[in-house]
């Protein structure tokens, strides 16, 4: 979330005026029930999953004209999940920390949503991304999101530390009863395992995690229990499948998170799980579950539809493949041509609401920052990019008191596009609110942080003001750090590094961590980083292309083979 200044704040609390609290709702129970399922008044039940949308509110009037055509026939019943990540990435967002997304989501009708580990990085409500005084709850924003809502927030594997249970905000819980179609169906709520260690730890201070499948499984049981005809788990943590012409080939799959989790489950407690956290995408059954994942930034959704038996239990159908809400373009040339029969139309409602939220956050978008991109710069999470070598010279530039900059790869969410660069595009590329850091570190340690970063499959470090070369010797990864005039750095030697608080306060668990120790850390409470790199882009001007800077042949973090490197 930017800083405003008091006018700005004016303007954006008029703007969205319509976008306040509203009622939970109060569908949703987990009564303990013997009564035997009575007949459904539907025939089948379609679940509509998505995930990571990261305030991308302009994609959701198109995908509501897809749930009009998906909720038009009268034998079906219809349950919208999502699997976290909802609101972060997006000026019209984030200004007002998710509640556009959130009223958007309440005229779309979503039954449940679960938390992930973005939904932390607002912090307290207010411009601080964390508490810093008195009485500042560090998940105020969160919990103002769920007490919007006309929607559950879902999550069973967070615990509160104080209570030794898992966290119960209001309208926030494990899991939930729905019924819908007269049908009931249980929805457990489960976020990544790793969300203390991607996400700013002060904003987790006092919580913990339980292994996701243990407490899907018990919430599970008490949902049949309660009377479920299906289970459904909404899960931030997800896979990585190329070919969906098959759900049970998962020739093309990746072993991630959610994989290893549904395999854990025991046969029959779970039907389907709507997945997220790793911006891929699944269309596939493991052990017997239906797992839907639809990439991010609401450009698709995922779909199952079961079939209501005799006995009133349900039964997987059809697992379709993740559904493109464009078929031809993207952005303001996107067809999304027909579906099920039907011309495919923006919902008025949720359309006029985007709007709103669009036109709030313009002026700020439309920031000139004096720079132009001929052809844009590229960006990746777990590879050496232009991107990442261009924000670690900015951060260095920034703060020239340091030697090296280091930044992580999860923080590089958008290629920055060609053209005349402005504050929107910038915050894209960089929507985290994190400030700088100034760690001192000896020559050894920084050699370590980036093997463990290396030998680990998560966002790649990007540097500046160094070359570092890693290479397998006698089964050990052995890394050796230059500087710009050639030479070696010792392992004694003492460094000033320039990061973000996010990697300085533990973040990626890395600086830290056991064996990774700096020997101090100075947190800046100065300019935003992203505003500091706005300053270097306007004082260098002109035009920047990636070969000014970034060389694929000869990258800054030169090692053999692919990530996680593994040495035999």
């Amino acid at each position: 979330m930017t800083r405003l200044t008091p006018v700005l704040l004016a303007i954006v609390s008029l703007g969205l005026a319509g976008c306040g609290p509203n009622e939970p709702a109060t569908k949703n129970t987990l009564a303990p029930t013997s009564e035997i399922p009575t007949k459904a008044s539907a025939t089948s039940l379609t679940i509509i999953g998505t995930n990571d949308l990261h305030g991308h509110i302009e994609m959701l009037p198109l995908f509501g004209g897809y749930l009009n055509i998906v909720r038009s026939h009268p034998e079906r019943a219809v349950l919208l999940l999502d699997g976290g990540d909802m609101f972060q990435g997006t000026l019209a967002s984030n200004l007002r920390e998710g509640a556009p997304i959130v009223a958007a989501y309440n005229l779309l009708g979503y039954d449940a949503a679960t938390i992930g580990n973005h939904e932390f990085d607002f912090g307290p409500v207010g411009p601080a991304a964390t508490a810093s005084l008195p009485g500042q709850d560090p998940r105020g924003a969160i919990k103002a999101r769920a007490a919007q809502a006309r929607f559950p927030f879902l999550s069973s594997n967070i615990f509160d530390d104080a209570t030794g249970a898992a966290v119960s905000w209001p309208n926030v819980q494990p899991a939930v009863m729905h019924e819908v179609g007269g049908i009931k169906v249980g929805i457990v709520g489960v976020s990544t395992f790793e969300t203390p260690n991607v996400i700013l730890p002060a904003n987790f201070i006092g919580l913990s995690m339980e292994p996701l499948a243990a407490r899907i499984s018990e919430h599970a049981g008490d949902l049949r229990q309660a009377g479920a005809q299906a289970v459904v788990v909404v899960a931030h943590a997800g896979g990585d499948c190329k070919d969906f012409s098959n759900p049970k080939d998962l020739a093309t799959c990746k072993t991630n998170e959610i994989m290893e989790v549904a395999a854990a489950l025991p046969m029959g407690s779970v039907d389907v799980i709507v997945a997220g956290h790793t911006h891929q995408a699944m269309a596939h059954e493991v052990n017997g579950i239906a797992i839907i994942e639809s990439f991010s930034y609401g450009e698709a959704f995922g779909r199952v539809d079961m079939a209501v038996a005799a006995d009133g239990m349900l039964s997987i159908d059809s697992i379709f493949p993740p559904r493109a809400l464009c078929s031809e373009g993207e952005g303001p040339t996107c067809a999304p041509g027909e579906y099920e029969g039907s011309e495919v139309l923006e919902d008025a409602e949720v359309a006029a609401l985007a709007k709103k939220a669009a036109g709030v956050a313009e002026d700020i978008r439309a920031q000139d920052l004096g720079i132009v991109l001929p052809d844009g710069i590229l960006s990746s999470r777990n590879l050496a990019s232009p991107l990442g070598d261009l924000f670690t010279d900015l951060m260095l530039a920034a703060r020239p008191d340091a030697g090296v900059a280091i930044t992580n790869g999860g923080g590089l969410r958008a290629d920055l596009p060609a053209g005349a660069l402005n504050y929107g595009g910038l915050f894209e590329a960089l929507p985290f609110d994190n400030r700088f850091a100034l760690v001192r570190i000896k020559g050894r340690v920084l050699r370590a942080l980036f093997s463990a970063n290396l030998e680990r499959d998560n966002g790649i470090l990007s540097v500046s003001g160094l070359r570092v070369k890693a290479r397998c010797k006698s089964g050990e990864l052995f890394v050796s750090m230059t500087r710009a005039n050639g030479k070696t750095v010792r392992d004694e030697e003492v460094i000033t590094i320039v990061t973000s608080d996010f990697l300085a306060s533990g973040g990626d668990g890395l600086i830290g961590s056991e064996g990774l120790e700096a020997l101090e850390t100075k947190l800046d409470d100065g300019a935003l980083m992203r505003d500091a790199m706005a300053e270097q882009f306007r004082k260098r001007g002109g035009e920047l292309r990636s070969a000014d800077f970034f060389d694929s042949a000869h990258p800054r973090i030169d090692y053999v083979g692919e990530r996680p490197v593994v040495c035999k």
